[in-house]
């Protein structure tokens, strides 16, 4: 009866035990109340707690997701993850991926909703921010064909590269599996540094500005998602190296490749429609003079 017990004759996982959840209830709570407090530091007496608490809940929060993922990756490598397994799998990170591209449609909501219906009759305070037109009357924009296409280019190339990785994989190839993750992450990392680049240098403030308000919240979301992506890469490359990847079983890559090819499309919708036609007869930074 417990050899029975150990070992099910069925297709389908049976989690063990965890103290994950409650422990990132915990975390996630600290989180919360810590941000409260720190936000409120001078109207209440408990203020100066704020940001120690906050400190601990991220902390805490960053422990149990590497811990709780360790404990996936382990059993993946155990045999856990049976053909029945990995197809629930896939459907949970599908589902995940579409509840990201509804987290987007809202921001390319709120910037169409902004910039089509610029003088609305029920939208009358947009007039006094907009001056009736798109962009905004006095708004420098980024030239789309400058840092924008650059970073088009970069993602574009990093999506072919890490294709590459998952090609190699496929066939057992572990140098160039090994080499297209590298280079996919080196381009991650490059987007980033050229997206904080773009935003230091811009020529206009996510306060006071429905543009820019627009603009940042939609470029910013995605720049969030393309550092996640890049550590969830940086996570396979080191998987990579040790081995872990086989051929018919390798769902932690197919998921880190998915996510990434999601924020390359996202990105080609942003540059088209923010940076492009977004900007279509606006001043364009240092073209003023």
């Amino acid at each position: 009866m417990a050899d029975a017990h150990a070992k099910p004759h069925h297709d389908y996982h049976l989690v063990n035990p965890s103290p994950w959840p409650l422990v990132g209830a915990s975390f996630a709570f600290l989180t919360a109340v810590g941000l409260i407090l720190s936000m409120h530091a001078s109207e209440m007496a408990l203020g100066r707690f704020g940001l120690p608490l906050l400190g601990v809940g991220v902390a805490g929060l960053l422990y149990v997701m590497a811990s709780w993922w360790f404990d996936v990756v382990h059993e993946a490598e155990t045999g856990d993850h049976t053909r029945v397994v990995q197809i629930g799998l896939r459907y949970g990170m599908i589902l995940f991926i579409a509840s990201e591209v509804m987290f987007f449609v809202a921001w390319f909501w709120a910037f169409f909703d902004a910039s089509l219906f610029t003088n609305e009759a029920i939208q009358y305070g947009r007039v006094a921010f907009t001056g009736g037109v798109w962009p905004p009357k006095g708004i420098e924009v980024l030239d789309p064909l400058n840092l924008p296409l650059l970073n088009t280019l970069i993602l574009l190339t990093s999506g072919a590269t890490v294709t590459w990785a998952h090609h190699a994989l496929l066939h057992d190839d572990r140098q160039g599996l090994q080499a297209g993750l590298t280079l996919t992450v080196l381009l991650g990392i490059c987007f980033t540094c050229v997206q904080a680049w773009e935003y230091a240098h811009a020529p206009f403030a996510f306060k006071n500005s429905i543009y820019g308000a627009t603009f940042f919240m939609a470029t910013g979301f995605h720049g969030a998602h393309v550092i996640i992506g890049t550590i969830f890469l940086i996570v396979c490359l080191a998987r990579a190296h040790a081995g872990q990847f086989k051929p018919e079983q390798h769902l932690g890559f197919e998921f880190a490749a998915w996510y990434w090819h999601f924020v390359d499309v996202v990105w080609l919708f942003l540059f088209c429609c923010i940076y492009v036609w977004g900007s279509w007869g606006a001043t364009i930074e240092g073209a003023a003079g």
